[in-house]
């Protein structure tokens, strides 16, 4: 049966993730265009708009940056515009945010940075509350589904009433946990064209010093409006010893362990409603803060009132909140300590997928004791044993320029059999500009462009080099071997990893090579690749001389019993044979015929 759109429920209520009703507040606020690059928590927000929402002209951008300009364009001409990003990405997209604080919206503008607290799938924990009082633009904050909604309605008003773009400040357990939440119908809003406005929108230092002038004023306007907005509220409760100062998922904890405590709730923390902080300090005898991620609403509010109010002394700044975190800290001793029972299960460390293109390759370099410079994607699991073949990993792009900086510290023989792994839409994103770095400054490294079709740590993506687009409609490809013979790249290698021959035979021509070269491992990502008919790897125990050649290759369908190698028919992928390749003695078969 055919799901049913989203968008035909116009009056009632839907049970919603936050990104899911993000998408859904964009389409009941007339949203005209949406651009974003996929990242996790955030990446189901587009997703459900190119679904659910076909009204919303939606796409993936090749980085977070241009996501930002295409949006801001947009807007210039005075459509309604949504990009979403994880937090780190709001790091790449600072350039054009921080400028655009400064020019304002002609259409709203609505910023999500979806955060990690506890870093679920992230490098670190960024608190996007501190990215956004230094853009000097609005943060809003919902604490569920329904606020998630509403704040992008309100969020959008507000970016028009005040000229500004708006930050709609996301975490990971907002984006993904499910809530009812009220719906209604699409407002269509016009677009109102583009109009040409140099003062506006050229900030050269002769406009700029006006455009900051005009900043100033819009945030002290928006705190005095925030004070007696619905974004923000104070609960008086029966106890006004203790008085609580929270936002985001913070919020519904506090509520959870503590009914009884006055509460200020805080949806708009950026500027912060100064007028109603100072009227809630005056109801209650002392303060706690209870907020998740760095002491942002405690350093602001203690600097403006001197209030000895406590908050990351008694709760961290690591990890996620949660109800019996929150608990210790307003009622400490109060409770009992939970009851924890050891359950003995076994080791799971992360691995890559049975079938995964990227093994082949992880599994020659390290066969020749080499390694790489990492960067961020499924390839980072390159770092694992058996292989221990990555050796760093920075940001989105990192590896080329991590490699080339190393070259000039120490010399190509300073670091001997090291690559720089990227995948072809980590390369898209912000490794084309590396490239170029190497080929202008003479390095002479070998770059490793693991090309498996598809953004798949996030899930599956479409990208430049796929052929499609976000939905679903043919696109024009990028073609990576022209591209690098562009940036200035002479020699450009394409191989199948999966033949472990040929993959090493190239890696050892690579590292001889006193060049700068590029190697292109090409094969489908098994998320996006399903083969017609089943064909497992079968071992011939007689044959086996239990050598464990096998097991270096890391596979998840293959375990190791009573001096044998077992493989789990359930997991051995079909278009796959690196253990029969490996195998010394034959002692491994597997079927291929009729496999594309």
């Amino acid at each position: 049966m055919k799901k049913k759109k989203l968008n035909a429920v116009t009056e009632g209520a839907l049970l919603l993730s936050g990104n899911e009703a993000v998408a859904r507040g964009a389409w009941e606020a007339g949203v005209h265009f949406a651009s974003a690059y996929p990242g996790t928590p955030s990446t189901e927000i587009l997703e459900a708009v190119a679904e659910d929402y076909p009204e919303i002209d939606a796409q993936w951008a090749p980085n977070e940056k241009v996501g930002m300009e295409v949006i801001a364009g947009a807007s210039f001409g005075g459509a309604r515009v949504l990009t979403a990003m994880k937090h780190v990405g709001l790091n790449v997209a600072a350039d054009p945010l921080f400028t655009l604080s400064y020019i304002g919206a002609t259409g709203g503008i609505l910023i999500v940075s979806a955060d990690d607290p506890g870093m679920h799938s992230s490098q670190n924990e960024q608190d996007n509350r501190l990215m956004g009082r230094a853009a000097k633009v609005v943060i809003l904050e919902p604490s569920d589904s329904q606020e998630a909604r509403d704040m992008v309605i309100e969020g959008l008003r507000i970016s028009e009433d005040f000229d500004t773009p708006v930050l709609l400040r996301m975490t990971t357990r907002i984006c993904h946990s499910k809530s009812m939440v009220k719906v209604g119908p699409r407002i269509e809003v016009p677009v109102k064209g583009y109009k040409a406005d140099i003062a506006k929108r050229v900030p050269i230092p002769m406009n700029a010093r006006k455009m900051h002038s005009r900043v100033v004023k819009r945030l002290e306007d928006l705190s005095a409006w925030g004070s007696e907005s619905d974004l923000n509220w104070i609960e008086e409760g029966a106890d006004t010893t203790l008085g609580v100062i929270t936002s985001g998922i913070s919020y519904q904890f506090v509520k959870e362990v503590s009914p009884k405590t006055s509460v200020l709730k805080i949806g708009m923390s950026n500027p912060l409603p100064w007028n109603l902080i100072e009227k809630f300090l005056g109801m209650v005898d002392r303060v706690i803060f209870v907020e998740e991620g760095e002491p942002y609403l405690e350093e602001r509010i203690r600097a403006k009132f001197l209030n000895p109010a406590i908050g990351k002394d008694i709760i961290s700044c690591e990890g996620e909140l949660n109800p019996e975190l929150v608990r210790k800290a307003l009622h400490p001793g109060t409770t009992k300590a939970v009851t924890w029972y050891p359950v003995e299960l076994p080791a799971r460390p992360p691995a890559m997928c049975p079938g995964c293109p990227h093994r082949g390759a992880f599994y020659c370099l390290s066969k020749l004791k080499g390694s790489s410079t990492g960067d961020i994607g499924c390839y980072t699991l390159g770092m694992m044993p058996p292989h221990n073949a990555l050796e760093t990993t920075v940001c989105m792009g990192a590896s080329i320029g991590v490699l080339s900086g190393i070259e000039k510290a120490v010399g190509r023989e300073g670091y001997g059999k090291l690559v720089a792994a990227i995948g072809e839409s980590t390369f898209v994103h912000s490794g084309v500009t590396g490239l170029i770095d190497m080929v202008y400054n003479g390095n002479t490294g070998t770059v490793m462009i693991m090309d498996n079709s598809l953004t798949a740590m996030t899930g599956g993506q479409q990208n430049p080099t796929t052929g499609k687009r976000l939905n679903g409609q043919p696109a024009p490809v990028l073609d990576i071997e022209q591209l690098c013979r562009a940036c200035g790249v002479k020699h450009v290698r394409v191989i199948d990893p999966h033949d472990l021959i040929e993959m090493e035979k190239v890696f050892k021509e690579e590292f001889e090579r006193d060049e700068l070269s590029v190697i292109i491992t090409r094969r489908p990502c098994v998320m996006a690749y399903r083969p017609a008919r089943k064909s497992v790897a079968i071992l011939d125990p007689d044959k086996c001389i239990s050598c464990k050649m096998c097991m270096k290759l890391g596979c998840p369908a293959i375990s190791w019993e009573d001096d044998k190698p077992v493989i789990s028919g359930m997991l051995c992928w079909p278009n796959c044979d690196l253990c029969v390749q490996v195998c010394p003695v034959d002692a491994i078969s597997k079927d291929m015929e009729g496999l594309e």
